[in-house]
């Protein structure tokens, strides 16, 4: 999470802190995401004695299940606000969210587990007894109210009042069909009502009856009560998806049975309703119950983390061709001279005094040159050196270390403005050639290569030293170019055997101290190879 003043940038906002968005805001938390869940803290469940049907958590009070989750929560790193948003507005390739209390957010994803809201039948007393005897899924209070008397309160479609009722005869042989307003059964429905025991009460349901708070029955409109214990009703569930109207995004209708049972927003299988938006819960799901809207919180919140490390992916692809693309040129090199006074050590490369010691002088070319050390080694032992860079910063560099190294040795070097990719070098002219860590792109690499072996006089002598693959692998933070690292055992295999004479195919271990102070192996790939 960024903080400017009171603009906070969050990887995921979670709308909503229920099973479905606290699980989802885990899920991401643990994947090391910074989420913020926001909260109004009027859970839907909030009437129910318990949650059912969630395995390891039977009976658990609604409050303490969403307490425990914001606990776990908060141990990798989440955050819960009490509040509510209440505008999302797209801004480049995340949002902006205004709360009520006048905060704005940003936000790369959204996840909205707002729920639902169940909308009563009309009814005096529904509202107040709702969650505690006026029920509606028998899979979360069935058992509950086993054995007991039941009455289901015919709303919608025939059809699905009778599905209601042959349901809740599961839990009790005591349901009764509350016929309230316009039921007509067809005869196939008729006789499957009184195969299995269940009587159909005629009449217009017109309240409650409650002693000791405690529902005793209804009361129809002739006066008339039915005895009763719980009372079925089928709300109509309607998604709250206000929160994304600004998005455009609507509900959509949800059917059972031929009938419109309420709405929910449209998501895919993992919960993505639009781009950078997913949903979880009974917002994407009317049906769910508190362990299946967990269970899409999570699903949802792994679909938004594998969703933001694609763009991550995308990102470090973009960043990773410009690197390589700029890194090695011209510009990229005077930046990095351009930085320091001076970015090496003043000393020859050591693959280079162990291979040179022994020949004998003659002409050498530098590759890569940078600021004088090996050039001046070389001269300073006889050699008539090209150096050679792509960096104009270096050479002034380089030549002025020869200079002080002496007229003599600043008179058998010739410095060299090049970039050899480009620049065409003369076969068979020199007795040495010297690449030391030249690293470039696989191709760009071996093209150059070959033409530096081009350049070795017959009986001359090819040395191609860089940093192993193996580097990578180590804390000494080596630049993470694959296709730019190199082994000796390649760079000797491009070489024909016919024309070659290859001394040297080695890794040569060395020590160095890695940024954090610690001693560390690194490798040097190292070809030395004789013209015939």
């Amino acid at each position: 999470m960024l903080e400017t003043g009171l603009d906070m940038t969050y990887d995921v906002v979670v709308v909503g802190g229920g099973a479905a968005g606290l699980a989802g805001a885990s899920a991401l938390a643990r994947a090391r995401r910074s989420v913020l869940v926001v909260d109004a803290g009027e859970p839907r469940n909030a009437p129910a004695d318990g949650v059912h049907n969630y395995l390891g958590r039977e009976g658990t009070p609604p409050a303490e299940l969403m307490a425990d989750g914001r606990a776990e929560l908060a141990r990798y790193g989440g955050e819960v606000r009490t509040g509510r948003v209440g505008s999302v507005l797209r801004d480049g390739g995340g949002f902006r969210l205004a709360l009520d209390d006048g905060t704005e957010l940003r936000s790369r994803r959204l996840l909205v587990a707002t729920g639902l809201v169940d909308e009563l039948p009309e009814l005096p007393g529904l509202a107040q007894r709702w969650g505690r005897d006026v029920l509606h899924c028998p899979y979360c209070h069935g058992w509950e109210v086993r054995d007991r008397r039941i009455g289901v309160l015919a709303g919608g479609s025939t059809a699905m009042a009778v599905h209601q009722v042959n349901l809740w005869r599961q839990w009790s042989p005591q349901v009764v069909l509350l016929a309230h307003r316009n039921l007509a059964l067809e005869p196939a429905e008729a006789e499957q009502l009184a195969a299995r025991g269940i009587p159909v009460v005629l009449g217009e349901v017109a309240g409650l009856e409650v002693a000791d708070d405690a529902l005793t029955g209804v009361r129809l409109a002739s006066g008339e009560v039915v005895a009763l214990d719980a009372v079925v009703v089928a709300p109509r569930f309607t998604a709250r998806a206000g929160v994304l109207e600004s998005l455009g995004v609507k509900p959509v209708d949800v059917e059972m049975g031929g009938h419109v049972v309420g709405s929910q927003l449209p998501a895919d299988p993992t919960g993505q309703v639009v781009p950078g938006v997913w949903a979880a819960g009974n917002a994407a799901d009317v049906r769910a119950q508190v362990i299946a809207a967990a269970a899409s919180g999570l699903l949802a919140g792994a679909a938004i983390n594998a969703d933001l490390v694609a763009e991550e992916t995308r990102t470090a692809v973009e960043s990773y061709r410009h690197q390589v693309r700029d890194a090695f040129e011209q510009e990229g090199w005077e930046e990095r001279y351009g930085a320091k006074p001076a970015i090496w050590s003043g000393r020859p490369n050591v693959q280079l005094v162990a291979e040179a010691a022994g020949l004998a002088p003659g002409r050498a070319l530098d590759v890569g040159s940078g600021e004088g050390a090996d050039a001046i080694w070389l001269a300073e032992r006889g050699w008539q050196v090209t150096g050679v860079d792509i960096s104009t910063t270096a050479l002034r560099r380089a030549a002025a270390h020869a200079e002080a190294a002496g007229a003599q040795v600043a008179g058998r070097i010739e410095w060299l403005h090049a970039d050899l990719r480009e620049r065409p070098l003369d076969e068979g002219r020199y007795d040495l050639v010297s690449a030391q860590y030249m690293h470039l792109p696989g191709q760009v690499r071996r093209e150059l290569f070959a033409r530096l072996a081009a350049a070795v006089a017959p009986g001359g002598t090819l040395l191609l030293v860089g940093h192993h693959p193996s580097d990578m692998h180590t804390s000494a933070h080596r630049m993470h170019f694959p296709d730019m690292m190199f082994t000796a055992e390649e760079v000797a295999a491009a070489l024909d055997p016919a024309e070659w004479t290859v001394q040297a195919v080695e890794t040569r271990p060395r020590r160095r101290v890695d940024p954090e102070g610690n001693e560390v192996n690194i490798s040097d790939a190292v070809m030395v190879a004789r013209r015939r």
